[in-house]
């Protein structure tokens, strides 16, 4: 059974702030890397342990695992996708 992609609705505003393109190229890594060929993200440390990312170029994409899949948190340029601490998994 392939793993399956949920994205906290929050990603919404995070793709609109990336741009069309940008925001297709990330979308297409994200489903390429996690439900083609499995967990391909790096763990994260310190107050995002327990957490995953994927880098896209200058962006990185915020992931926990679930039982059914992967949960997208967060999506943003590399410089600020952390300042706001870990995002919330709901």
């Amino acid at each position: 059974m392939a793993a399956r992609i949920e994205y906290k609705a929050s990603v919404a505003r995070d793709l609109r702030k990336l741009g069309h393109t940008l925001a297709v190229r990330v979308l297409l890594k994200v489903e390429r890397m996690l439900v083609s060929e499995g967990h391909q993200g790096e763990a994260l440390s310190g107050e995002f342990a327990g957490l995953y990312k994927l880098r896209v170029g200058d962006s990185r994409v915020v992931y926990a695992r679930t039982e059914k899949g992967f949960l997208v948190l967060r999506i943003g340029h590399r410089e600020d996708v952390y300042r706001k601490g870990p995002p919330e998994v709901n």
